[in-house]
């Protein structure tokens, strides 16, 4: 509680703090978790933007050497995320460099979150989730996990009723879902991704990092994404 979150969205969030599915949900959702974001000193005039500012570090003799790998951590899965998004700006004809501008990915707003679920049972029937049914907000989120299932996506989110399938796990590799900011920027030709986390009475940890571009990005329909017959949307 000595690093509890801050205005900024640095730090520790308590159990059932977060409320991701108002209409179905009874409790917050059954997870813990602690936010790291681009690192920025009070003293830089970035720092008034929302969601930069200096970041909240437990005591190094509680924890040494970890404000170093989670940096480092921060640092490589940008690159990561920098790769997918290439790969996006192709997949939208545009050219593959798009995304790398610096009022786009050249100088984000990333913001890592460790999670980790509380080993309780999930019932979707009495609105208990470890966490609720969600698309992100912005334009794609990494998702490492450990081999503990929990992670259900609903690829066709419109239908009724909703169907949820499990992701499998899978040792050394990013999940990679998409965020309604890519759904708009792209005029849905790119769905976001509705997902939430059922437990199994088993405790689970989970590294969502979640990537969107610069406070200065305009995002507006994109000019490959509209045509006469598919006006933006």
């Amino acid at each position: 509680m000595k690093v509890l979150r801050n205005k900024k969205h640095r730090g520790y969030t308590p159990v059932r703090d977060q409320h991701l599915d108002l209409i179905n949900q009874v409790h917050g959702d059954y997870k813990e978790g602690y936010y790291i974001g681009v690192e920025v000193p009070d003293n830089d005039s970035d720092a008034e933007k929302p969601f930069y500012g200096p970041n909240v570090w437990p005591s190094i003799d509680i924890l040494p050497g970890w404000r170093q790998t989670m940096e480092k951590y921060h640092r490589e899965a940008l690159e990561v995320a920098k790769a997918i998004a290439r790969l996006i700006a192709l997949a939208l004809d545009l050219g593959g460099n798009f995304f790398d501008q610096q009022e786009m990915l050249g100088k984000p707003i990333a913001t890592l979150r460790l999670l980790h679920y509380e080993g309780l049972i999930s019932d979707p029937t009495k609105g208990l989730y470890g966490a609720g049914a969600h698309s992100d907000f912005g334009l794609i989120t990494l998702l490492a996990t450990d081999d503990v299932v929990g992670l259900q996506i609903c690829k066709h989110k419109d239908a009724k009723p909703q169907i949820w399938e499990y992701v499998a796990p899978l040792k050394g590799a990013f999940i990679v879902n998409l965020g309604d900011m890519l759904e708009r920027w792209s005029n849905s030709m790119f769905r976001s991704t509705l997902h939430r986390v059922l437990g199994n009475g088993q405790e689970r940890y989970s590294i969502a990092y979640f990537v969107e571009p610069n406070h200065d990005c305009l995002v507006e329909c994109l000019p490959t994404c509209q045509s006469l017959e598919n006006p933006p949307k």
